[in-house]
């Protein structure tokens, strides 16, 4: 009896649910929790809430938090009733969400094992198999999506993320105000992308304000398509731009040193990673060094001088200024007989219309990227993902600021 009221003020069950029985299955280290009916139960169908009339009891469990070093087992038999619209149903209980063999507050504390570990450690820890770790993850970003309020959202990103070392990737849409995913979909093609604007309202898609991304066609041609006014609110993101002309100067380096060694001078030998690296990652020392390099009449330098140029183009506030400016930085770059830089550059001017909306959103995929190393992280810790659905739920879980617990808990 003692053990009966123990249970009964540890679970907390509302009228007419009530403990019934504790029983100790000592071999398989098991407490069973038997919950019943005080009274009968009014009958209501857990999708309309209407009256139903009785059909039957099945025999359902439900883990819970452990006692001690026990499982915590709780059993009850629970009504079905026949609702006119929906059939036969059964009744919420107070302790699960409908389709869980686990109770909410079980969820809970998987959940928040979750947010620290992998999924392999939780189900260790837990004595759960992955499958099972898997569903409550599933479940709490289901929740969470249907949680989700129809707010605007002014500034978005666009970017994909690789799925596995192959070239694979997913979309991935990003709040960048939030600084949360609001969509993760396969592959990085015009029809990854049109799914999410179908997920949004009017509304919101005349919200937008600026939408950071690659200049990559297939997202372009999507967000022209699906968005008001797009054409002045796709931002070309700062920094892919600066990585293009990265690899252009790795490219102009490449190919002038195999030229040098030729000669047999090996000016260039060892020193890729100081063209590339950004001034600001420079020491005091490091800077005078390269100095002599960058001042040099090697070709590498003369990229290299053309792509620091380009950088005070962000500085810029006037549209007509920075036109201006990019205009001269372009004849200088296409009669600089680098091949490389000259192909960025007539890219970059085809494209300038969407560089220059950077001017007036100054929104890039930064705030992305820290979300995209927190998505490294959960592959890594996963060891990869079997398929590209589990690899969505987990970003969802981890990245998209959802509401993830069961409800009331």
């Amino acid at each position: 009896m003692r053990d009966i009221a123990l249970y009964k003020q540890i679970l907390g069950l509302p009228e007419p649910w009530q403990v019934t029985d504790v029983r100790l299955r000592d071999e398989e280290q098991e407490v069973i929790v038997d919950v019943g009916l005080s009274r009968p139960l009014k009958l209501t169908c857990p999708e309309c809430g209407e009256s139903m009339s009785g059909y039957d009891h099945r025999r359902r469990r439900w883990r819970h938090l452990d006692t001690c070093q026990y499982k915590t087992i709780i059993e009850a038999d629970v009504p079905r009733g026949e609702c006119p619209e929906h059939g036969v149903r059964q009744v919420d209980v107070p302790w699960a969400e409908e389709r869980s063999r686990f109770t909410a507050l079980f969820e809970r504390l998987a959940i928040d094992w979750l947010r620290e570990t992998s999924q392999s450690a939780v189900a260790r820890r837990l004595k759960l198999t992955w499958v099972e770790v898997h569903g409550i993850m599933e479940r709490a970003v289901e929740r969470g999506l249907a949680r989700r309020e129809k707010e605007p959202i002014p500034f978005l990103g666009v970017d994909e993320t690789s799925f596995q070392k192959r070239h694979e990737y997913v979309t991935v849409v990003n709040d960048l105000t939030g600084q949360r995913v609001l969509y993760v979909a396969d592959g990085r093609g015009k029809a990854s992308l049109d799914g999410f604007w179908d997920t949004l309202t009017d509304e919101q898609l005349e919200a937008i304000e600026g939408i950071a991304m690659d200049m990559w066609d297939p997202y372009v041609i999507s967000t022209l398509q699906h968005v008001p006014a797009a054409s002045n609110k796709i931002v070309y993101d700062k920094f892919h731009v600066v990585a293009h002309l990265i690899k252009a100067i790795d490219t102009v380096r490449k190919q002038e040193h195999r030229s040098l060694m030729r000669q047999g001078d090996d000016s260039l030998k060892g020193t890729k990673y100081l063209w590339l690296m950004n001034e600001e990652r420079f020491d005091e020392d490091g800077w005078l060094d390269f100095q002599e390099l960058r001042e040099s009449n090697l070709k590498t330098a003369r990229a290299r001088a053309i792509a620091d140029t380009f950088r005070h183009f962000w500085s810029y506030t006037y549209l007509a200024s920075a036109r201006k400016f990019f205009d001269q930085w372009y004849g200088w770059a296409i009669r600089s007989r680098l091949e490389p830089i000259k192909k960025v550059a007539r890219m970059l001017k085809k494209r300038l219309d969407n560089i220059l909306t950077y001017l007036k959103h100054r929104i890039t995929n930064a705030a992305a990227e820290g979300l995209n190393a927190k998505i490294q992280w959960i592959k890594y810790t996963a060891r990869g993902y079997a398929n590209r659905e589990n690899f969505r739920i987990a970003i969802l879980f981890h990245c998209g600021g959802l509401g993830l617990y069961p409800h009331g808990i």
